[in-house]
């Protein structure tokens, strides 16, 4: 099949030629006559072929790259089969069914298929698609995930983006729906999910680990789990034993999950639930209470002109947790803005370390897990970072 071709202004090939999959519009010579999501080619200025992507005409991102080649590919229901069997097949090496069945499937750039992100919840595979290409062959996605053995799929629309498209159809089942909520386990520990209400595809998967690392560091201690949505650190903790867990959220319905989470492992005797703006509950609460203190906010910086405004965020928030922690307390922070890079993110700690007058040093630091791949030629696809630290 021939492919329409889109030309890159002379010097501007370097980037592809380091693999990097964003062909930014400032870069583009010459655009195809092609449609919206259309397949294309991108050539260099001397018409070498560099690769297949994703048209964008009315993006600063013109084409999402998914395959670097010199030479013609077919490019086939069989081909974006094959990209979703090379990622289930990491995921399989990475999980033990019986212990954790809820994961990230496909994490865009990071599985070389730009444009889409699947987190799995049991038999259930919650698809979020965010450029037009994809949507044109979400019908061969689908047919993908029916026959690596996912019975449901729900497909949900991202809102308030930046930088992607929005698709044309609202979230909604492909084919069955699914009785909501989902019980699904992680590292044994029960969860409850609701893929339908539930932010992001229903449940924090980027913090797994992170929530395990915690685990270790809780049995008898008091922990504060801010922006605690549906209780994941603080059901981890409470499972280690810790004393005393405070979970606080601004969303009613982010605490009424969390409740019910922590039903069903039957640990409420030791929790306590707060339906507040979690500034203001650090504001109002006793100095040096916790031993223990979780900072795991939403993203502060939507895009790149809220960065000034975001690190302020970062750094009030955590000056006002180093204040509540113990000396000799584990502080936990971390930011999910991709926009708001490692360096910046721990200058940002650093001051408000300084502005609270503490001692802390870096025991740890964090990111997302192994089934949220780092394209090593798209750091930007690194977007979770965080720092295990100790307050004196």
């Amino acid at each position: 099949m021939a492919y329409k071709k889109l030309i890159l202004k002379s010097g501007r090939e370097r980037s592809l030629i380091n693999r990097h999959p964003w062909v930014f519009s400032g870069a583009v010579k010459d655009l195809p006559q092609a449609e919206n999501g259309e397949i294309i080619e991108v050539h260099s200025n001397h018409k070498e072929l560099l690769g297949y992507g994703f048209f964008s005409p009315n993006s600063q991102i013109t084409c999402r790259v998914f395959e670097f080649t010199q030479e013609e590919i077919t490019i086939d229901a069989a081909f974006w089969i094959g990209k979703l069997q090379n990622a289930f097949n990491l995921r399989m090496r990475l999980f033990n069914a019986a212990e954790t069945n809820c994961y990230r499937l496909l994490h865009a750039e990071g599985d070389f298929f730009p444009g889409i992100i699947i987190d799995v919840y049991g038999a259930v595979a919650v698809v979020q698609v965010l450029v037009r290409g994809v949507e044109q062959i979400a019908e061969i996605v689908y047919q993908g995930l029916n026959q690596l053995g996912f019975s449901f799929i729900y497909l949900k629309t991202k809102q308030n983006t930046q930088l992607l498209e929005q698709v044309e159809q609202g979230s909604r089942w492909v084919g069955a729906a699914h009785p909501m909520p989902i019980t699904v386990l992680e590292h044994g520990i029960s969860f409850q999910v609701n893929v339908e209400t539930g932010q992001k595809t229903g449940f924090f998967i980027d913090q797994r680990e992170n929530r395990k690392l915690l685990a270790e560091w809780s049995n008898g201690k008091k922990v504060l789990n801010t922006f605690s949505y549906s209780g994941g650190f603080s059901i981890y903790a409470l499972k280690a034993g810790a004393s005393l867990v405070h979970s606080v959220d601004s969303s009613r319905d982010a605490i009424a999950l969390c409740e019910a989470n922590i039903a069903l492992e039957s640990m409420q005797d030791k929790h306590q639930s707060f339906t507040e703006d979690c500034f203001d509950f650090l504001k109002r609460i006793d100095d040096d209470f916790y031993d223990v203190v979780v900072l795991d906010p939403p993203a502060f910086a939507k895009n790149a002109r809220s960065v000034p405004n975001a690190a302020r965020g970062y750094q009030n928030l955590n000056a006002l947790g180093f204040r509540k922690i113990k000396k000799g307390g584990i502080l936990f922070t971390y930011s999910c803005s991709q926009h708001i890079d490692k360096d910046l993110f721990r200058k940002v700690v650093f001051s408000a370390a300084a502005e609270a007058r503490r001692n802390v040093r870096v025991l740890k630091q964090l990111s997302q897990p192994e089934d949220h791949p780092i394209n090593i030629f798209h750091p930007e696809g690194e977007y979770l970072k965080g720092l295990m630290l100790l307050v004196d």
